[in-house]
């Protein structure tokens, strides 16, 4: 079946949720994707900061292979053997007791959601508000998106789940006039990556902790995008030498496998039977892969990898930003956005596309840059040298 079936058949049976544009990806190692027509793709998207190790790298497909043939899955009444492993993994690299495994970031902070409205019910005469922040991004389930402060979703699917406080990010003082009675967390990203990689206050994270503990109220950091050494450290609290009291992780903890966590400290491990769960929670498959992924990360430096090549790219930049234009470059590690001159992001980002290079624009002057963790300096050159061309054409 060629390519124009392919579409054809796609565009008759897929529901449509977005715009995508008309290639269908067939195949993809290391830093590139193919099509089915054969063309070649760098890859500086990463599946949205998701193949943390490349396209189909060795350790998840042994891993998927030597698990898929023993058990792929025994229900989540059941423990074993990789939950057990995995599991311990996360706590020894941590700063946390317990975690508990689902398929989706979302279903993540779902959990997140719900222990720490469980915990106001138990510990603070029944609040139940939880303060978030404009332009954070939680997900797509309604009550995910009731805590995300976009703008674009607050009609959207109305009524909303109620109970959730926006207030301006980097803004403490914000925080401390939403604070209240009713209020059980504090639940932001320590880097908005939806939102265009705004970077936390070190100061701002450091007074939330304090204002957190002296009004005996949760501190939530969803790390779906940061974590698994997304920043250059394993988790992006270690920036802010603080310890959040819940942890959300997603995308890099399975490198493209749906596998998502939330982890928490002991005092509260206060769910009760049927209070939470799921069918895919701790499926084997999942966490062999999660294991393996995050052994590999630990194994081979490349946290030390984010960091050189972050700032390889950050220098990169910097070396054409006078001339074209840029207002801001920020982030951390390999998470990285560049703000343009004007509302075309989109259309560089298509250019780009046609060029053979994927990169994502989150606002229509952002573009978000968030490759794999193995990237080189070779494929930032290859990058940089097809992202300058795309800028001059535009610019034309």
């Amino acid at each position: 079946m060629d390519t124009n079936e392919l579409m054809e058949k796609a565009n008759k049976s897929i529901l449509y949720t977005s715009k995508k544009p008309d290639i269908i990806m067939q195949k993809g190692k290391g830093m590139y994707l193919w099509d089915t027509e054969g063309k070649k793709y760098l890859d500086f998207m990463g599946g949205w900061a998701v193949t943390c190790l490349g396209h189909c790298p060795d350790v998840m497909k042994e891993a998927l292979i030597n698990q898929g043939s023993e058990l792929i899955n025994a229900s989540p009444a059941f423990y074993n053997t990789p939950l057990i492993k995995f599991a311990d993994l996360l706590i020894q690299i941590s700063a946390f007791d317990r975690v508990f495994f689902t398929s989706t970031g979302a279903e993540a902070n779902e959990g997140a959601i719900k222990l720490a409205r469980k915990y106001g019910a138990k510990k603070l005469n029944g609040a139940y508000e939880i303060i978030t922040t404009i332009n954070g991004f939680h997900g797509r389930t309604l009550a995910t998106m009731s805590a995300t402060g976009k703008k674009v979703w607050e009609k959207l699917y109305a009524p909303k789940i109620p109970g959730f406080i926006h207030v301006p990010f980097n803004d403490i003082d914000a925080v401390k006039k939403a604070i209240n009675k009713n209020t059980c967390a504090v639940m932001l990203e320590p880097i908005q990556g939806e939102g265009g990689v705004n970077v936390a206050n070190v100061e701002y994270i450091k007074e939330l902790r304090s204002l957190c503990d002296q009004n005996g109220v949760l501190l939530i950091f969803d790390e779906i995008q940061t974590g698994i050494g997304r920043t250059g450290k394993m988790f992006a609290y270690e920036h802010y030498d603080i310890v959040p009291d819940i942890m959300t992780l997603a995308k890099g903890i399975g490198g493209g496998y749906p596998l998502a966590a939330m982890l928490t400290r002991e005092e509260l491990n206060i769910f009760e039977p049927g209070d939470q769960g799921g069918t895919y929670t701790n499926q084997p498959l999942g966490m062999a892969v999660g294991y393996a992924v995050v052994k590999e990360i630990l194994g081979k430096n490349i946290l030390e990898n984010v960091n050189i090549q972050g700032d390889y790219i950050v220098e990169g930049l910097n070396g054409i930003k006078n001339e074209f234009g840029f207002k801001d470059i920020r982030g951390k590690g390999l998470l990285i956005a560049v703000d343009l001159p004007c509302d075309n992001a989109v259309q560089v980002v298509n250019e780009c596309l046609e060029d053979g290079l994927l990169l994502n624009a989150p606002k229509p002057h952002t573009l978000r840059i968030m490759p794999p963790l193995i990237v080189s300096k070779e494929d930032t050159d290859e990058m940089l040298k097809i992202l300058n061309g795309v800028l001059k054409k535009v610019a034309g």
